[in-house]
């Protein structure tokens, strides 16, 4: 069975950093375009970050120039390293492993791991 588990979450003040990891297991992350996503209490769940097979990225507007996401093809795990964070990026993050041309419902996601930006 796919599994993919997120760690890395945590409290941290304002303008501190944070690095989330995806591991999967019975999975090849580089045959799939990998997401994080976060949702907050309260909020859809949005869109972060993404890169894809090939290694092209994209970010959201809000997290662009903060936030970096990259890939350990060997240890297949990807992250997502947050930088000046702020209160408003308190949240729950997911990763998810997608193949565009498969429908929604064969995407993997992972658990989530819980990030709170707070003094």
């Amino acid at each position: 069975q796919v599994q993919l588990v997120e760690s890395g979450g945590g409290l941290v003040q304002p303008g501190g950093s944070l690095r989330l990891s995806c591991t999967g297991q019975r999975i090849l992350f580089s045959l799939y375009t990998m997401t994080w996503y976060r949702q907050a209490p309260g909020n859809q769940r949005e869109l972060v970050a993404a890169i894809t097979s090939g290694g092209s990225t994209n970010y959201a507007d809000f997290v662009m120039g903060r936030f970096t996401i990259s890939r350990d093809i060997v240890k297949n795990t990807v992250y997502l390293q947050m930088n000046s964070l702020k209160p408003e990026d308190t949240a729950v993050y997911y990763c998810k492993a997608s193949k565009p041309q498969f429908p929604p419902a064969s995407d993997h996601w992972g658990q989530g791991t819980q990030v709170t930006v707070s003094s």
